[in-house]
């Protein structure tokens, strides 16, 4: 009976380590066109309209680095009278308000401990701007505080959102990349994510995906929503996943560059990334069927719908499915005695040093690609290579306890104070 058992697990995950190879395959691909992209890319033209935009800044207890944002979107090399910056101090106990204030940016107040989370924060501050002064803006740009921009972040993203893309994200930079494995396995794979999916993406024409924070928005798409109505834990995935279903072509700009900071301890980022988890599966049940029938029958965003379908679904699916059935196989092997303890661990190594090695060359491809940008001491680049599929590998047990744990969203403690000066001397 118990020799059965195995067999089929030894199966499953068989099955299962094929369909992750698809996936890397899948991924491959993207890889290859990004470096075309990279080659063929020529230079947005510079004659362009300069549109209006408002900055959304969502800040709870963030004094020790809203400063610092503020002074980075005052500094850009764009005209200030086209750009205003909103705070929206969200159930702040400390001077994020006064500071935000001093520094420059319009403060708005909310205090609302039923109602948690940057989603809620974006419809308050959104509402306030409706109230009074809506048609200024073209656009909102949406950011962390933690955040620092680089001097020609405006500019940059003006040119792309003037080549018709009502939603438009950007490189996102880290200021702490050097600071630990958890720190750059954050950082190298959202340097992944903007150069080797985002770019070729918009190579492709399909549409990219938002991530979080440094993304610029439409008026009009507010305005067709109804404000700010995406409030899963992972609202920027559903926000995303929201626009594909509607037909609209999320663009990227690589020119645009922003820095924030990364949780530097497990424990931290173990509690974002199991919020991150549990968002996905929401944004799979409340979207998976309708991103199906994109698939199927989208006109003109089948592509778009079928690479939000590998974002949100099969990885941690497939990942939770594949640690159940080695945890199990460990079982009934102790159980069974050391006959097959052999055979079976040698699979289970197997399987692991193959996902290691795949992660490893995704992350060596990002830093080869990246290096002059990544901010960081040369030996530290080559060593984090080694830890950045152990990063990877902790969202085995992060996935797995997000499909049972209750997620309430929680605010991740910014104290990494620099300016754009002290990165570049990094």
């Amino acid at each position: 009976m118990v020799r059965d058992t195995l067999e089929v697990l030894s199966h499953f995950i068989f099955y299962i380590g094929i369909l992750f190879t698809l996936l890397f395959v899948y991924k491959m691909i993207y890889v290859v066109v990004a470096f075309k992209a990279r080659r063929g890319e020529s230079p947005k033209d510079q004659d362009v309209p300069l549109s209006k935009y408002a900055f959304l800044i969502p800040a709870r207890n963030e004094e020790l680095v809203i400063g610092q944002l503020i002074q980075s979107i005052k500094d850009q090399n764009y005209p200030k009278e086209l750009y205003d910056i909103f705070v929206v101090a969200d159930n702040c106990t400390d001077n994020t308000a006064k500071i935000a204030r001093e520094a420059g940016a319009i403060v708005t107040e909310r205090f609302n401990e039923n109602q948690i989370g940057k989603g809620y924060a974006l419809k308050h501050v959104l509402n306030v701007i409706d109230a009074d002064c809506a048609a200024r803006y073209d656009g909102y740009f949406v950011f962390d505080a933690d955040n620092l921009l680089d001097k020609n972040y405006i500019a940059e993203m003006n040119k792309t959102f003037n080549q018709g893309y009502r939603i438009v994200t950007s490189y996102r930079n880290s200021k702490n990349h050097d600071e630990n494995w958890i720190t750059s396995g954050y950082a190298l794979w959202f340097l992944y994510e903007a150069e080797f999916l985002n770019r070729p993406r918009m190579f492709l024409k399909t549409s990219c995906a938002v991530s979080g924070t440094g993304f610029l928005i439409h008026s009009d798409v507010i305005k067709e929503n109804g404000g700010w109505v995406h409030h899963l834990l992972t609202e920027d995935i559903e926000f995303t996943v929201s626009q594909i279903i509607q037909g609209d072509k999320i663009g990227y700009c690589g020119s645009a560059v922003f820095y924030d900071e990364q949780p530097s301890t497990f424990s931290q980022s173990w509690k974002q990334r199991l919020r991150w988890a549990k968002g996905f599966y929401q944004v799979f049940m409340n979207y998976g069927k309708e991103l199906s029938h994109g698939v199927v029958r989208g006109k003109g965003n089948k592509l778009s719908c079928f690479d939000m379908m590998m974002t949100v679904m099969p990885i941690m699916i497939l990942t939770v499915l594949s640690l159940l059935a080695n945890i199990l196989i460990l079982v009934l092997v102790a159980i069974e005695g050391k006959g097959l303890a052999e055979t079976y661990t040698t699979g289970v190594t197997i399987g692991v040093l193959s996902i290691y090695g795949s992660l490893f060359l995704l992350g060596l491809i990002t830093t080869i690609a990246e290096w002059n940008k990544i901010r960081c001491p040369n030996w530290k680049k080559i060593f984090y290579l080694f830890t950045f599929p152990l990063f990877m590998f902790t969202y085995l047990p992060i996935s797995l306890f997000a499909l049972f744990k209750r997620i309430e969203w929680k605010p991740i403690r910014h104290t990494v104070v620099k300016s754009l000066d002290d990165l570049r001397e990094s």
